[in-house]
């Protein structure tokens, strides 16, 4: 006679996702395991190396994930490269924010500066130029939190191409860095933007272009002193 094995438990995953949730915060029978003064302490990385260019090399790579274009440029060319990136999308009029400084542009491209422009009125320009607050390599991601030469939240969600200059003292590697830096201003609107503005449908059918810019483009310059009083 054949003993018969006992059918084997379903696991359900629910279940199965609380328990290595459990397993992750080293639980004891559900109760935090005490390690200093009743505080469980988790070893989550704060800071990175600091390796600037390998920041940059990061965060190109991540953006160009996200569908973004990604030029690099050192200080002194941030101008021409501005310049040649505009050209190239066939952008003729763009609004740019107060505080920019925005090197000189090729003739034939009118440059605006944002003064409580209308929705109506921003979605009639071509693109919209921006600097950033911070920038994420991990994850790929830029930090506007409106300071000066970032302007509003609006310009840089109605214009269908945004421009976003990043330098490289601005870029850091993990987000806990990017919330310390951004601490002086945390009473401001932020906008965190990984890629162009994307959506999928049920079919996982990519649409970009609908919360935001179709085509976001990013200036990585790189480390280096500032020229003409731009950058």
């Amino acid at each position: 006679m054949v003993a018969s094995r006992a059918p084997e438990p379903v696991v359900n995953p629910r279940d199965e996702v609380l328990a290595r949730v459990r397993a992750a915060l080293r639980c004891n029978g559900g109760a935090p395991t005490a390690t200093d003064g009743g505080e469980t302490r988790r070893a989550y990385r704060t800071q990175g190396d600091g390796d600037v260019a390998g920041n940059l090399d990061l965060l190109a790579a991540r953006l160009r994930d996200y569908r973004a274009l990604v030029r690099r440029a050192v200080p002194s060319d941030v101008g021409a490269t501005v310049a040649a990136a505009i050209t190239d999308r066939g952008v003729r009029r763009i609004v740019v924010p107060r505080g920019l400084g925005l090197p000189p542009l090729p003739p034939g491209i009118e440059a605006i500066v944002d003064e409580g422009l209308s929705a109506q009125e921003l979605d009639d320009f071509d693109g919209v130029v921006t600097g950033a607050a911070v920038a994420i390599a991990e994850t790929g991601t830029i930090v506007l939190d409106g300071s000066p030469g970032q302007g509003r939240r609006a310009i840089t969600l109605v214009p269908d191409y945004h421009l976003c200059i990043v330098r490289a003292e601005q870029v850091v590697t993990l987000v806990p860095e990017a919330i310390e830096r951004l601490a002086p201003h945390l009473d401001r609107p932020h906008t965190w933007i990984s890629g162009p503005s994307a959506t999928s449908d049920i079919e996982l059918e990519r649409v970009e272009g609908v919360h935001g810019p179709r085509t976001l483009e990013v200036v990585l310059v790189e480390p280096g002193s500032a020229v003409g009083g731009c950058w």
